[in-house]
């Protein structure tokens, strides 16, 4: 009677454990999306410092700052479903270990191929890390509730990660050289890589046959086409080296697709995409991360050619926006118990298409109070849809496939991202360039060179001088706002139908009782059981 008490008390303090490390597991797990996050914009503001210093042609230039989007975003489904294979702490952790090599050669790179691929390198740790991070949080927290609490928490620092990275990346090069962008990424790597193995719990989907290689490949080689096009379409650049990437990735995505179809043991269960949750979730997270991307980037070019910021100020200004993306994460899984997942995306959806008609109000002038209520509903309406977005994606995916729906998951936001900055981005240029012909004074040859940008009106306007580039220079200001309001309004309409598309998820948030998934053990059986291994 005894031994028995004795084994239940120990159960219950083993259970107890688990029930305490799962949030340091959830801790763990955040240093490491915001790592990442970090890193995605932290080279922003070091890229005239690394062009003083490696010389780097403007191609070479490109690869630097593009490198490592595009790797990440076309290896996410081959590592995503890797480890769902062999282990996704085992990627997760490797995924560490390369990120803090690749940070190393990026510091103290002497060239710019050595940075080319260095951030390569840094591409693939992170395309390792990021799906195994939701995939081990979905697995830990078998409990919707305690989910989707968690994933707001995930948000929220995801947010902060992408906002700290210019301001770090700022005070790094006022104090020190460029390399230390990266360089500060090792000691949170050394010190992530042990933790993790002693904390983070392993598990894996189940064993149904070999892990399709060729599959994987194709997968990767053609989002890497489809995420270079996009990019290239997105820079204004229509041509060979345009069209031929987009179509190659996508007959090799198309082949990827009829290959899982008919595959026994497929990488990605397409039947996910049947269930109606699931799809409609993925293209929201398109959707939104559409309209916030091209909305940023434009919204940056008119803090400071427009209104005359500094970029410091320009990114204080923006900061708003990151405040209330953190708030709606940590506010997301009371919202979701409360409002349901359909209720909650519509009204982040709607949300923002109010932020994005109310900052059509912009006008030449600055007017601070209209672009922080403008940044406030824009942050908090877009983190509400990509939280319920995510949570419902992540529910409805079977556990064993929790690797493969993380990696489409962030697949869709990288994708959603490029085809946002392409799309806003043409029609902007669409609207700006024709309000420059026929400026007195100014020739055919300058206004059509001024309507490339506004960055390269301001440079023609100050080669020609006088009332000429007066007249250019107003030209410019009055048809780059022009093309502003003509694409917040273009945004609007998006997100009004991702409001229609949203009507397709759940009313409610279905809490099934929990299942007991991972097993966490408390941390001094896991140090015991690693001594003895």
């Amino acid at each position: 009677m005894s031994g028995t008490t004795t084994a239940a008390a120990g159960l219950r303090r083993r259970a107890a454990g688990a029930g305490a490390n799962r949030w340091v597991v959830l801790v763990v797990l955040c240093v490491s999306l915001l790592l990442v996050a970090v890193d995605a914009t932290v080279l922003h503001v070091a890229v005239p410092a690394v062009t003083e210093d490696l010389r780097p042609g403007a191609i070479e230039l490109l690869w630097i700052v593009d490198t490592y989007p595009l790797v990440c975003a076309s290896l996410l489904i081959l590592f995503g479903t890797l480890g769902d294979k062999v282990g996704r702490r085992r990627i997760l952790l490797l995924g560490y270990a390369l990120f803090g090599v690749a940070s190393a050669l990026a510091a103290f790179a002497g060239s710019a191929q050595t940075l080319i691929v260095a951030r390569a390198l840094l591409g693939v740790g992170g395309a390792m890390i990021m799906p195994a991070t939701l995939s081990i949080l979905r697995q830990v927290f078998p409990d919707r509730r305690e989910r989707a609490l968690a994933i707001g928490i995930w948000s929220a620092v995801a947010a902060v990660g992408a906002a700290v990275g210019p301001l770090l990346g700022g005070f790094l090069l006022e104090h020190f050289w460029w390399g230390s962008v990266f360089l500060v990424n090792i000691p949170l790597m050394l010190v992530s890589l042990p933790i993790g193995r002693l904390l983070l719990p392993e598990s894996r989907g189940a064993k149904g046959g070999p892990w399709d290689v060729v599959g994987a490949l194709m997968a990767a080689a053609g989002l890497f086409g489809v995420v270079l096009g996009v990019k290239r379409l997105g820079g204004g650049e229509l041509g060979l080296f345009t069209v031929v990437p987009l179509v190659v990735g996508a007959a090799l995505i198309a082949l990827f697709v009829r290959r899982q179809r008919r595959c026994a043991h497929p990488l990605v269960d397409l039947r996910m995409f049947g269930r109606p949750a699931f799809s409609t979730s993925v293209g929201c997270i398109v959707l939104a991360m559409l309209a916030l991307v091209g909305l940023e980037l434009i919204a940056a070019q008119y803090l400071q050619l427009v209104l005359g910021l500094s970029p410091l100020e320009t990114g204080l200004r923006l900061l708003p926006l990151t405040f209330a993306a953190m708030a709606a994460g940590l506010a997301g899984a009371r919202l979701l118990r409360r409002f349901g997942p359909r209720r909650m995306v519509c009204g982040g959806f709607l949300l923002t298409a109010l932020a994005v008609l109310t900052l059509t109000a912009m006008g030449g002038s600055d007017n601070a109070g209209l672009l922080l209520l403008g940044f406030l509903l824009l942050g908090f309406g877009l983190e509400t849809t990509l939280f319920a977005a995510y949570e419902s994606m992540l529910s409805e995916a079977p556990p064993e496939q929790a690797g493969g729906a993380a990696a489409i998951g962030e697949t869709s936001y990288q994708l959603g991202a490029g085809i946002g900055i392409a799309l806003l981005g043409s029609v902007m240029n669409a609207a700006y360039a024709p309000g420059l012909n026929g400026v007195p004074g100014v020739p055919a040859s300058a206004s059509a060179s001024a309507g490339h940008s506004l960055g390269e009106a301001y440079e023609v306007a100050g080669r020609l001088g006088g009332s000429a580039g007066v007249a250019l220079r107003r030209a410019a200001r009055d048809s780059f706002v022009h093309g502003l309001h003509v694409t917040l309004l273009v945004s609007a309409g998006l997100l009004l139908l991702g409001t229609l598309m949203a009507l397709r998820l759940p009313r409610a948030m279905q809490c099934e009782a929990p299942s007991a998934e991972v097993e966490l053990p408390a941390p001094r059986e896991v140090a015991k059981s690693r001594v003895s291994a």
